[in-house]
């Protein structure tokens, strides 16, 4: 019930769950195959309406609600399949991220003689910048999915481990966890019964701003052409493939770019959201 007075989840996740949906009818919601190439069909611009003749002798009227690219491809189709693409690539990287840098976050804050070799090598991590890593990482390897998902995800999980290490850092040292400590408990229950728990919270924030940093890396990876290859529709090649054009035909940058923005942007107001909520110290009026 909390969820339905805060004005910030309910925005950002109902655009979220439009974009979701958006991506999972994108077989029905698609005019053509995203990947067909049609060279009479070639930079159309948005609104632009072609007549194709069928196997049967039949005529079908197809219209180019974005416009096409410059290998007649339907920008429109090729949007609507690239949310998929964005939404795996971030959702993904969170859920692996938030792991990781849980397990790691909590041993190193819990135990001190593992804290300072392992915070050296976040520091490390930290050092180099998220896309230069990224790219780096991806350039050694083969492209792909699982290369971006992958890339990504090691320069954000430094992220998470150092907020779960100063959160364990602050409960360890609470009376209920000292009075456990006291009666014997031993070091997992005393993890999963009261540390874990006390995480969670600022950590499902943290995941919405790690999903939306994956979204935008992975976008700026493919404009760049070392992410997701070409053949595979998403909001980076996309724009990637316009910006030749961009003076003359826009939309090829304009739409995928729209998208992007919200889809981040959503997330990003989902997680302010969900904070607000979550964290007892902030009062604010809901």
């Amino acid at each position: 019930m909390r969820a339905l007075r805060n004005r910030s989840v309910l925005i950002g996740g109902a655009i979220l769950a439009l974009i979701v949906a958006i991506a999972l009818l994108a077989p029905l919601l698609g005019t053509v195959d995203p990947a067909e190439i049609d060279p009479v069909a070639r930079n159309k611009t948005p609104g632009a309406e072609r007549t194709v003749r069928n196997a049967d002798g039949s005529r079908t009227t197809v219209t180019y609600w974005m416009g096409t690219d410059t290998l007649g491809r339907d920008v429109y189709s090729r949007v609507i399949y690239g949310a998929r693409v964005s939404l795996i690539v971030g959702l993904t990287v969170a859920a692996i991220s938030a792991a990781i840098g849980l397990v790691i976050g909590v041993l190193a804050g819990y135990l001190r003689w593992l804290d300072n070799v392992v915070m050296r090598v976040m520091d490390g991590l930290m050092s180099i910048p998220a896309i230069l890593l990224a790219i780096g990482l991806v350039s050694v390897s083969r492209a792909g999915l699982r290369t971006v998902i992958l890339a990504i995800v090691i320069p954000e999980v430094p992220r998470v481990v150092r907020l779960v290490r100063a959160l364990v850092l602050s409960i360890r040292e609470e009376p209920y966890v000292e009075a456990a400590v006291a009666l014997g408990a031993r070091t997992p229950l005393l993890l999963v019964r009261h540390v874990l728990p006390n995480t969670m919270a600022p950590l499902i924030v943290q995941a919405t701003f790690v999903c939306a940093s994956a979204i935008l890396v992975e976008a700026i990876l493919s404009f760049l052409g070392v992410g997701i290859p070409p053949e595979t529709p998403t909001w980076g090649n996309i724009m990637a493939e316009g910006r030749a054009l961009f003076r003359i035909l826009p939309h090829n940058i304009l739409f995928p770019g729209i998208f992007l923005a919200f889809t981040v942007l959503a997330v990003n107001i989902l997680g302010d959201g969900l904070r607000d909520m979550l964290d007892p110290r902030v009062k604010r009026q809901l």
